[in-house]
């Protein structure tokens, strides 16, 4: 076959209207931890049975997402999204004045959130495996931990949702869309 019918078969001189970004496993891994988080805030007190597999759900979950994290796609890769403070806060103080760059896989911001939240549901996941065993059984104070991280992270997903939304307001796409289909613009 020429090139010539294989650019018309491929889309011919038109480009993509849309690339995709994120595999399946990274979208299902995001949207699993906001259904399971949501559980574990919900039942904490109230049906432990279903806090207590949230958390191993979430274990299981932080576990897979780390090892993708290096064996992945390029995008899934830490090494992909994984910036220094300066970067970080450059982008940051970009934001805030609706001129940051554009990324097509996670902004800067976007990648220390990634890894401060993997962060803390890890920690949250050890404090709660801990309070069910017999030397942390009934500990007020492990129990303080754990329920100051629960509310630190649902704070910092907060601010999250907020990073979202501004970005997408900021250059005209739906993020939390792109994170369902995988798919976004190319420019």
């Amino acid at each position: 076959m020429n090139l010539i019918n294989r650019e018309l078969e491929v889309g011919g001189d038109r480009p993509p209207t849309s690339i995709k970004i994120w595999d399946l496993f990274v979208r299902a891994f995001h949207w699993s931890l906001v259904v399971l988080f949501a559980v574990a805030i919900l039942t904490g007190d109230e049906i432990e049975w279903l806090h207590l597999w949230a958390g191993y759900a979430i274990a299981a979950f932080i576990t897979m997402r780390i090892v993708w994290g290096f064996i992945g796609p390029e995008k899934a890769r830490f090494s992909s999204f994984v910036r220094g403070p300066r970067a970080i806060l450059t982008f940051l103080e970009q934001s805030l004045r609706l001129k940051a760059p554009r990324y097509l896989g996670h902004n800067p911001a976007g990648g220390a959130m990634i890894v401060i939240l993997m962060v803390l549901l890890a920690a949250l996941c050890v404090t709660g495996f801990a309070m069910t065993t017999d030397a942390y059984w009934g500990s007020a104070m492990l129990e303080i931990v754990h329920e100051a991280l629960a509310y630190i992270t649902l704070t910092l997903v907060g601010l999250h949702v907020t990073g979202v939304i501004i970005a997408s307001i900021e250059h005209g796409e739906n993020l939390a869309k792109a994170m369902l289909t995988g798919r976004k613009r190319p420019e």
